[in-house]
Formats: structure tokens, C-alpha cells, sequence
């Protein structure tokens, strides 16, 4: 199988710790620990998750202790990316923060967008 590189949303690290979704959230974590996927951690869910509950932020530090993080910064090519997926009524201004998850995982050229939250991520409609 592919090592895949992973763009995790904010809410897969939640998962863990919420009945419906812990045991996929768990094993991503458990292959991500074994080096079998490398993670993508941008600095819009590490801000996101500085507000979460604590369980959650440790699960963070110990991600990105592991070794395999690959970081993403906020950039202007990243910036310019979340506005046209704005502009192009992809994304509402509302939900600013997920268009510009999807620009990162899009310019790191992620193989796959994880994330728990049908609504604006991974809604196909």
C-alpha cells in the first residue's frame, strides 16, 4: 500500500475521544504513529486546536512529536487559494477556516482529506 500523505482536519482529532468516531480516529492515529502515513499539520488546526480540550492538544503534541509531522505555515499562496475557493462560492466567508484547510492539503498536494465534518468538508453536495 501507498504511503499516504494525510491533510487531518481539526475535528479527526476530536474523534478520538467522541463515541461514533473514535475507533477510525484512533486507527489513523495508530498508522500515523507507526510511520505507515505521514500527517499534515498546518497552523490553521494547530490554532483551532489551541481552543479544544486538553486531551485533544496533548494528542497534537504527541503527533508532532512522533517525527513525521510534515508542517504547513500560512501562506500567501494559501491565502489566495482559500479566497478563490470563496470567491468561487465553494466555501461561504462563514467557513472561512475549512476553505483554507482544503488550500493547504490542495498546494501540499495531500492524497487524502480526513476529516469528520460533513458539512462543508467532505459534503459532496
Amino acid at each position: 500500500m501507498k504511503h499516504m500523505r494525510i491533510y487531518i482536519d481539526t475535528s479527526v482529532f476530536g474523534g478520538c475521544f467522541d463515541e461514533e468516531f473514535k475507533k477510525p480516529s484512533k486507527a489513523l492515529f495508530r498508522a500515523i504513529k507507526a510511520n505507515r502515513a505521514t500527517p499534515l499539520i498546518s497552523d490553521i488546526l494547530i490554532a483551532e486546536l489551541a481552543r479544544a480540550p486538553q486531551v485533544v492538544q496533548d494528542l497534537l503534541s504527541a503527533t508532532l512529536k512522533w517525527g513525521n509531522a510534515e508542517r504547513l505555515e500560512v501562506t500567501k499562496e494559501a491565502l489566495a487559494l482559500q479566497q478563490a475557493y470563496i470567491n468561487a462560492g465553494i466555501v461561504v466567508p462563514k467557513y472561512a477556516d475549512d476553505a483554507l484547510h482544503v488550500a493547504h492539503a490542495t498546494i501540499a498536494r495531500a492524497d487524502v482529506i480526513v476529516s469528520w465534518n460533513f458539512r462543508h468538508l467532505v459534503n459532496p453536495a
